[in-house]
């Protein structure tokens, strides 16, 4: 029996339940729970528990955040879904030869990688 297992990756945000919402509606994660200052969600075998952040300064500086990566069925509808709810491109879509690339930055700074394999 294994000594450890991975509980979830956690992320520090002002918002809860927008960070949530962020989740939920731009990359169809489920929400266990939701509360101001807690957030359980899941995608598939991946928990992410939201916290809110303890002090009022930024969460997560431009270049030293987590990074996610998520393999998506469209980069270009979920790059948009993202952005409407306050992502930024970090950068352009790159066309490799496996797939399409390209990373954004979600609320509070974290960085979200985004794959669509060829």
């Amino acid at each position: 029996m294994a000594t450890a297992s991975f509980r979830w990756i956690l992320q520090l945000h002002k918002d809860v339940p927008k960070a949530a919402r962020f989740y939920a509606q731009g990359l169809d994660f489920s929400v266990n729970v939701v509360t101001l200052r807690w957030a359980e969600l899941q995608s598939g075998p991946l928990k992410l528990a939201l916290m809110q952040s303890p002090s009022e300064h930024v969460v997560s500086e431009k270049g030293y955040s987590s990074l996610l990566s998520f393999t998506v069925t469209d980069i270009n509808t979920s790059i948009a879904k993202l952005m409407e709810l306050g992502a930024e491109l970090d950068g352009s879509i790159k066309y490799e030869v496996h797939g399409k690339v390209a990373s954004v930055r979600c609320l509070d700074g974290h960085v979200l990688g985004l794959y669509e394999p060829s």
